[in-house]
């Protein structure tokens, strides 16, 4: 007589278990290889002489066209224009690359780059942030050799190695912080004309309703009042003290606190945007 032997269904071999489907990278990994994506576009050949040519434009006309400025009340004894006007320069250099920080994405938006990135398992704050810190990278970049030929071509003569290197980290700082500003507009508005309209509107009164290219009292009084409470004079009033080695705490600090702010608002105002379909 012969027993059977029964196999119960409960007795699965090894390779029959089911297996965890791939859940994504970390969010730090996403923001590395979306950063390095954007990235590759530096490694055109046009793209370097682009970073310098409208830096270096502005600073070659503001040095010669308001050069008389150094003659103007308030304006710093013993101080030359080019060492007076080169701080301002960085700053509203970065400020004007935060503006193509929101013009970039605004331009994926609308081509339908991004939407591909919703079809994968990745946070969409990882294409916020890369988008910043590539922008930041370039914005660096450009600086740099704004320095550069600066002091090659123009005499500027900074207080020093770290002071120059300060007023650069601020005007990082500064840009940073405002290309979240024009990252939350782009994700709403999401038309790349309408992205640079805004930005032109935002940027330029901003840039001469401060004290970039001459000093506060020289100013007519009604935009005396306005380049007073304009964020980006204190910006320029902290990097031109690092700068000139006559450091200054209290606009460092208001121009790294409002730069703060601006960014964390700029990231919760984007947020919802980028989720949109």
């Amino acid at each position: 007589m012969t027993t059977a032997t029964v196999t119960t269904s409960s007795q699965t071999s090894p390779s029959a278990a089911p297996t965890q489907g791939w859940g994504g990278s970390s969010f730090a990994t996403q923001v590395a290889v979306l950063t390095g994506r954007s990235l590759r576009s530096l490694t055109d050949r046009r793209m370097l002489p682009m970073l310098l040519i409208h830096p270096l434009i502005m600073l070659t006309l503001f040095s010669q066209v308001f050069k008389g400025m150094s003659y103007a009340p308030g304006f710093p004894a013993g101080v030359e224009y080019i060492d007076y006007l080169m701080p301002a320069i960085m700053v509203t250099t970065g400020t004007q690359a935060a503006m193509w920080a929101g013009a970039g994405l605004a331009n994926e938006l609308k081509n339908g780059a991004l939407a591909r990135f919703r079809a994968m398992p990745i946070s969409m704050y990882s294409l916020l942030a890369a988008r910043s810190l590539f922008d930041l990278v370039r914005n660096a970049l450009q600086l740099s050799m704004l320095v550069l030929a600066a002091l090659l071509l123009f005499g500027f003569r900074p207080a020093g190695v770290v002071a120059v290197l300060g007023a650069l980290a601020l005007s990082l700082i500064v840009a940073w912080g405002l290309s979240w500003l024009f990252i939350a507009i782009a994700v709403w508005v999401r038309n790349l004309e309408v992205m640079q309209m805004v930005g032109m509107v935002a940027v330029f009164p901003l840039m001469f309703a401060s004290n970039a290219f001459a000093p506060i009292e020289s100013l007519p009084g009604w935009l005396q009042a306005i380049a007073t409470v304009n964020p980006l004079s204190y910006a320029i009033d902290a990097a031109r003290g690092l700068s000139l080695g006559d450091f200054d705490a209290g606009p460092l600090g208001w121009s790294l606190l409002i730069s703060a702010l601006i960014a964390v608002i700029g990231a919760v105002v984007a947020g919802p945007g980028i989720r949109k379909p």
